[in-house]
């Protein structure tokens, strides 16, 4: 069996929120755009995916880290079912209760970016400066989705000031919305000065238009400050732009890809995921900016028999190292290891050998997860989850 996904295809990322910003909202429009779902879930209807315990499910609230597994076609893409043009995201979906911050502190160490997402009425709160530390002290990569638009009382100018005061002043707008509260209708992207708005069967309809005319000015404010950030990652586009030539859209995006992987940059996004909108540029975004296990260095061990340091590269080849991050048990399984390979290679039936105990275990079946639907596969490659 060969690996059916090229790793540098894959993104290993968390939604990681302050309780009630909407990350499991988030987390369901995420599953119902990439078609791993046929049918939305709501938080307050009790029907999540993602939020699937008993507990879960009648305090709508999120206790565990779900991991999941989906695959998403870049908005553009014409062809949805052209396989090659899919990107592998195994997404965990993280509470944000402050009672369960050890479950986020566990799984920011098998991340390899995250998507921070705020509540645009509240800004930044408490629980989400705590897990944006907790991402600090990982290095993980961010985005971050402004969501809840629609309320009443939300500002995205606001909630943006919020982030530069209380979390980084490294974030940058990458939209502005197009109106606010009931007439929030969609956003203006800065890098293509296009507007977003959204039609359909539960907004799967992207309509990509020109900005409209009472945001022009405003637009061409933000895009200009945008354009600055992301010219001073890069010396040779820094002297070409100070010389009046800007750079193209393409050299933006490929110079803000490594800006973000190397946390120089955390770009901002807005919506609002109840009512649909906003949530495809995030998803492009986890695709264009956040890293593939191919882009971040080789994770660092020890060897166990000699207390060497070693390091593995996310490659096939080396030999196989997991790092196993949660123990559940299951009612139809009993216990469920989740585990993050970093290198090499684990069929179903082999042994393994387990650092902590010194011994070596068997390994009985390997399920990919979708919350709480199991799929069976014979084998893991590197980088999967």
């Amino acid at each position: 069996m060969n690996r059916d996904y090229p790793l540098e295809k894959v993104r290993n990322f968390g939604i990681i929120a302050h309780i009630d910003a909407g990350k499991t909202t988030t987390s369901e429009r995420v599953l119902f755009y990439t078609g791993s779902q046929h049918k939305i879930g709501e938080v307050h209807e009790g029907e999540t995916t993602t939020d699937w315990m008993d507990q879960e499910r009648e305090r709508g609230i999120t206790i565990t880290s779900a991991a999941i597994t989906c695959f998403w076609s870049k908005t553009e893409e014409l062809d949805k079912k052209d396989m090659s043009k899919k990107f592998r995201f195994n997404i965990i979906d993280t509470p944000g209760h402050i009672d369960f911050t050890a479950e986020v502190q566990r799984s920011m160490r098998v991340l390899d970016g995250a998507v921070v997402v705020l509540d645009g009425v509240s800004g930044v709160e408490p629980q989400t400066e705590t897990n944006w530390r907790y991402a600090d002290d990982a290095g993980v990569p961010r985005l971050i989705f402004v969501n809840k638009l629609d309320r009443t009382g939300a500002s995205f100018e606001r909630s943006y000031k919020s982030i530069q005061e209380r979390l980084s002043n490294k974030a940058v707008r990458m939209q502005i919305p197009i109106g606010e509260e009931s007439a929030h209708e969609g956003a203006v992207d800065l890098l293509t000065m296009k507007s977003y708005t959204y039609t359909g069967n539960m907004g799967e309809e992207v309509v990509i238009g020109d900005v409209p005319e009472n945001l022009k000015e405003e637009a061409n404010k933000y895009r200009a400050e945008l354009v600055e950030r992301i010219v001073e990652q890069d010396e040779n586009l820094m002297s070409a732009y100070l010389e009046g030539n800007e750079p193209s859209v393409e050299e933006l995006k490929k110079t803000l890809r490594v800006a973000v992987i190397a946390n120089e940059i955390f770009p901002v996004f807005t919506g609002s995921a109840l009512k649909n909108k906003g949530v495809q540029p995030v998803l492009d975004a986890v695709v264009e900016y956040l890293p593939s296990p191919v882009d971040l260095p080789p994770v660092q061990g020890k060897n166990p028999k000699t207390g060497e340091d070693v390091e593995r590269k996310p490659s096939d080849d080396e030999p196989f190292a997991a790092l196993a991050f949660k123990i559940q048990t299951d009612p139809f399984v009993g216990t469920l290891t989740f585990f993050r390979v970093y290198s090499g290679t684990l069929e179903a039936g082999s042994y393994i050998y387990n650092a902590n105990t010194g011994t070596k275990e068997r390994v009985g079946r390997i399920v990919r997860l979708q919350a709480d639907k199991r799929e069976e596969v014979k084998k893991v490659f590197a980088g999967e989850i």
